[in-house]
């Protein structure tokens, strides 16, 4: 299974499989999961190329787990409930970028919550509001 990138832990890779509408379809290598994602311009690169971005969501309440693995849930459409290890902390940002396992994802807090207070390896577990969005550099 795909992991996040070791040199850039918030890049997620995948294969983008269709665009339209403000939105795109992200397919992730050596798996199921087809992400449905909003974008703030259409992609330049073509059906069935590899693209890389960032991929952001606002999470509601973050609780740190000590048992699961990492996933996503659905496996297909946008996501909704996401499950993983904290790699990075931006406390600017209020954000907290998890490695789900098949991609990271970078994680701005709504519930009052800090970045400082989810240590790098923590497993964390969480929903994510409508509207997480794919944003390439």
């Amino acid at each position: 299974m795909p992991q996040a990138n070791p040199k850039n832990p918030g890049i997620a890779q995948g294969t983008l499989l269709e665009q339209r509408d403000g939105m795109i379809v992200l397919g992730l290598p050596g798996t199921e999961y087809q992400l449905h994602l909003r974008v703030s311009n259409p992609l330049q690169t073509p059906a069935h190329r590899p693209v890389s971005g960032k991929i952001v969501a606002r999470a509601k309440r973050v609780d740190v787990v000590q048992t699961g693995g990492r996933f996503i849930e659905p496996i297909y459409g946008r996501p909704r409930r996401l499950q993983g290890a904290v790699v990075a902390t931006n406390p600017g940002r209020s954000s907290i970028t998890v490695d789900c396992g098949p991609c990271p994802f970078e994680c701005v807090l709504t519930a009052n919550q800090r970045a400082a207070s989810f240590p790098i390896g923590a497993l964390v577990s969480f929903d994510v509001e409508s509207g997480a969005v794919f944003e390439t550099s």
